[in-house]
């Protein structure tokens, strides 16, 4: 089916995604996996093509693009590659960039934002804890007032970018006794005393991101670092999340469209008791249900960016979408594991990988369950 989500702009926008992804990422991508990070390079090439402030002003060297379908878009073409190259840029260009365009100060937005655009600062997000996963409210990273100073103390864990990053949002306890109430976001810049990170994580899969664990050991955090509004932060998270599990939904069927496309060929091609395997009948009705699956979910999915681009995507909806394409996505690549016999069991098979690379889709971003809790207590339950 047509989509109609896109116009003639982000059709040329595609392109040139398109062409940054296979002249950058492509040929290198068993040195990423094998380094569990992407190059600080390809980062700054990143910048220099547009890719990392499409949702930045002008003036602090975005692109201003005023469309988050030109980030739609280039989701799904990282995710046509690698969910991980997805996960990785998006979180820096989608999730971290509108804390830091809508709740910082002038001063704030002129010392980070050129150089978040420019690929030469990588950003991360640390809400996840490891006493506290979907749960933000009952995070223990705590920031107590020292002066006009706040001393961080606690850590995160799963966080993508967290080892090589330059500046961390960490969103962190300021009023013990306030529970969701008393949260605040604060800037932790590499450098500072008493910042550690931890080890890159040994994933399942997306293996090119870098995930890591991140400490704070009386960590001295000035007040100019502080984002947004105090014991505030916890809302700011909550206002924001809808774009990250849109986006999250985006990526997620690009990815299994991907993976159906090329087992589809595959089918073709494979042959078994003198015939292509795609052309027996379980296997044909097989692929046909998996293709509309996609179909489908994918129109979802378009409707709700459609949505958010005209500011009317709800929490819920992004929940359905979010919750709904992971499921999808990891059906359908399981389903194409399947058809590829054997081989859909090895590595240097992208499927494998892809079968790999998906899993936590259904966790991360908040859950499956915690996506369906929201939808049940939309309807009154």
């Amino acid at each position: 089916m047509r989509r109609t989500l896109f116009d003639d702009d982000h059709t040329a926008f595609r392109a040139s995604a398109r062409e940054f992804v296979d002249r950058e990422l492509r040929p290198r991508q068993e040195e990423f996996i094998r380094a569990r990070s992407i190059e600080r390079a390809v980062w700054r090439e990143a910048g220099k093509q547009g890719l990392l402030g499409l949702l930045v002003p002008e003036e602090y060297g975005g692109s201003a693009a005023g469309d988050y379908r030109f980030s739609a878009v280039l989701g799904e073409e990282l995710a046509r590659l690698s969910v991980a190259f997805a996960s990785s840029f998006t979180i820096h260009s989608e999730v971290v960039a509108p804390y830091l365009v809508e709740l910082t100060t002038e001063e704030q937005r002129r010392r980070w934002l050129p150089r978040f655009c420019a690929g030469e600062l990588v950003a991360a997000i640390g809400m996840t804890e490891p006493s506290a996963g979907s749960d933000l409210a009952a995070l223990r990273t705590t920031a107590v007032r020292d002066g006009s100073d706040w001393i961080l103390d606690g850590s995160k864990t799963f966080i993508t970018n967290g080892y090589g990053a330059d500046l961390v949002i960490v969103a962190a306890r300021t009023g013990p006794e306030k529970r969701a109430k008393g949260i605040t976001l604060f800037a932790v810049e590499e450098g500072m005393p008493g910042f550690e990170r931890g080890r890159k994580l040994d994933k399942v899969g997306q293996h090119e991101a870098d995930t890591a664990e991140l400490f704070f050991d009386r960590v001295r955090v000035p007040a100019e670092n502080v984002i947004g509004e105090l014991d505030r932060g916890f809302v700011h998270m909550m206002e924001r999340l809808p774009q990250e599990r849109i986006g999250a939904a985006v990526t997620n069927i690009a990815h299994a469209a991907q993976i159906l496309t090329e087992t589809i060929g595959y089918a073709k091609e494979r042959h078994a008791f003198g015939q292509a395997v795609g052309s027996f009948q379980y296997n044909k009705f097989r692929l046909a249900e998996l293709v509309t699956t996609v179909d489908v979910t994918r129109a979802f999915v378009d409707q709700c960016v459609a949505a958010h681009v005209a500011d009317e995507l709800t929490a819920v909806d992004a929940a359905k979408a979010k919750w709904w394409s992971a499921q999808v996505q990891n059906d359908v690549i399981d389903a194409c594991v399947q058809l590829h016999g054997g081989y859909g069991y090895m590595n240097e098979y992208r499927v494998a990988r892809a079968w790999q690379d998906a899993r936590v889709t259904k966790i991360w971003a908040g859950s499956n369950e915690i996506m369906k809790e929201l939808i049940g207590r939309d309807l009154g339950l």
